[in-house]
């Protein structure tokens, strides 16, 4: 049995949802090479629990500032501090919002094991099922907008982007009630 989050895609995680996705393909191989012994594997795909550091929010802010002092100068230029922080936000509000019963997970642990033909996967918690349904039957473009729906609330982009799409903010506030107007449209998109 492997405990694993997720394999689908999570908009500003995408080096988590590799690892996981990795994982998820290593499971299944491993459920097919040994169900001719009789070897059941199941992966239980939770939603989202308080765990570790994901609710502590004094390791969120020594997690950004070791950011922001490993980046190069060039690069934290690129992204922008603001874009950084906002970042850390969204992280830091994602967690607050995480579970912190684990009896789901736990119950469906459980229930794996006693089973005597166990299902190939489990999902535990509220929404999880739902949203494998959603990314796994649904066209892509319903499936794209809800992730950007539920998980994608950044209203920053990156400093390098902004700059290119002429949305740098300038000093007077013509430039700022343009930059303004264009943000909004941005965001509408």
């Amino acid at each position: 049995m492997v405990l694993q989050s997720s394999d689908q895609p999570f908009p500003c995680l995408a080096a988590y949802g590799a690892s996981k996705a990795a994982l998820n393909l290593f499971t299944n191989t491993l459920r097919h090479e040994l169900e001719p012994w009789g070897v059941h594997v199941s992966t239980i795909l939770p939603s989202s629990y308080k765990t570790g550091h994901s609710s502590n929010q004094t390791y969120w802010e020594q997690q950004h500032k070791q950011l922001l002092q490993s980046l190069s100068p060039a690069l934290l230029d690129e992204y922008g501090e603001d874009y950084m922080t906002e970042t850390m936000d969204l992280f830091q509000s994602f967690s607050k919002q995480a579970n912190p019963d684990l009896s789901p997970v736990i119950n469906a642990i459980v229930q794996a094991l006693l089973q005597p033909q166990p299902q190939a996967r489990y999902y535990a918690g509220p929404g999880v099922g739902l949203m494998y349904f959603i990314h796994s039957y649904c066209p892509f473009s319903i499936s794209n907008r809800f992730l950007q729906k539920l998980f994608l609330k950044k209203k920053l982009m990156p400093r390098a982007l902004r700059k290119q799409s002429g949305l740098e903010m300038g000093l007077g506030l013509h430039h700022l009630y343009n930059n303004n107007n264009n943000e909004e449209k941005l965001q509408q998109l």
